[in-house]
């Protein structure tokens, strides 16, 4: 039996340089960075990365690059592809880089139910047989939303490969109870509810900048003991979530380091105005770059 996914991790961002090229060096030291910070591990790849806005081949530059991470192990790798055989090829080329730990969303735009969502996942475990495989319920992203009967069939057909979801529509993590099985909500707001029902952790974009916070919540609850960060963690939770989530954490980042200004359309930064609150809001809670920096 393989060990169960489990922990804090982050959707990791990406890092791009003033050309829009994806700058493969910083995108990997930022994902050290937040593992250092306190992540047990990131998600390469997945919506906050950009992912689906990303070319390929830079993917597979960026695979190459990461396989030589100190944190090689920690990583789950989103493909952000919309395509079947696309999806396979990129896992493929993970999995010859020893990356089996996969994040995959259902296609978007299409309109469709289980039944076809049991078919695409049937095709990708099949095409991809040591793959160990995140499934990604958003129905805001993808117009689908996963139902726990769903979930059910998949795991009883590829136990070995269909082993957690991230649940960012919160529909699951409440409900769906399976063996050896993660189930990680997409909130740092759920994360205690969430271990409390016997969720395994969380991946959220904000781990970005909460990856100390959500990883002290996380512990105290592992050590059964007082919690004294969760309102804290959840109250930053709360005030990037007023903003687009992938703009709010450019914003916030690029006071840090500019590059994280380049963003690839139609994703843009907050407007000024928004910013300038959304720092506001985040110095009343005494969250801000500097408290990033501390140990």
């Amino acid at each position: 039996m393989m060990s169960k996914i489990k922990g804090i991790y982050a959707a990791s961002m990406s890092v791009f340089n003033t050309d829009l090229s994806l700058n493969i060096e910083k995108t990997v030291s930022h994902a050290e960075k937040i593992i250092e910070q306190g992540c047990h591990g990131v998600a390469i790849f997945g919506s906050t990365g950009q992912a689906q806005l990303i070319s390929v081949s830079e993917k597979i530059s960026l695979l190459n690059k990461l396989s030589k991470s100190k944190f090689k192990d920690k990583y789950l790798i989103g493909t952000g592809l919309n395509s079947l055989s696309e999806t396979i090829n990129l896992m493929k080329i993970a999995s010859s880089l020893n990356f089996n730990n996969f994040l995959i969303m259902p296609p978007a735009y299409y309109k469709y139910g289980d039944k076809e969502v049991i078919e695409f996942y049937s095709r990708v475990a099949e095409a991809t047989p040591d793959s160990r495989i995140i499934l990604y319920n958003f129905e805001k992203l993808c117009g689908y939303k996963f139902s726990i009967e769903c979930v059910e069939e998949l795991v009883k057909k590829f136990p070995n490969q269909i082993v957690g979801v991230k649940d960012s529509s919160y529909n699951l993590f409440e409900h769906l109870k399976l063996d050896n099985f993660s189930i990680l909500p997409g909130s740092e707001s759920k994360l205690l509810k969430g271990l409390e029902l016997g969720c395994t952790g969380i991946i959220t974009a904000t781990c970005n900048v909460t990856a100390s916070l959500s990883r002290k919540v996380y512990d105290d609850f592992v050590e059964k003991k007082e919690q004294t960060k969760n309102k804290k963690l959840c109250d930053v939770r709360n005030v990037f979530e007023k903003f687009n989530l992938i703009s709010g954490l450019h914003s916030f980042m690029s006071d840090e380091d500019k590059i994280y200004k380049n963003v690839l359309p139609p994703v843009s930064l907050l407007r000024e105005e928004d910013k300038l609150q959304l720092i506001e809001e985040l110095n009343k809670l005494n969250f801000t770059l500097e408290f990033l920096k501390r140990p």
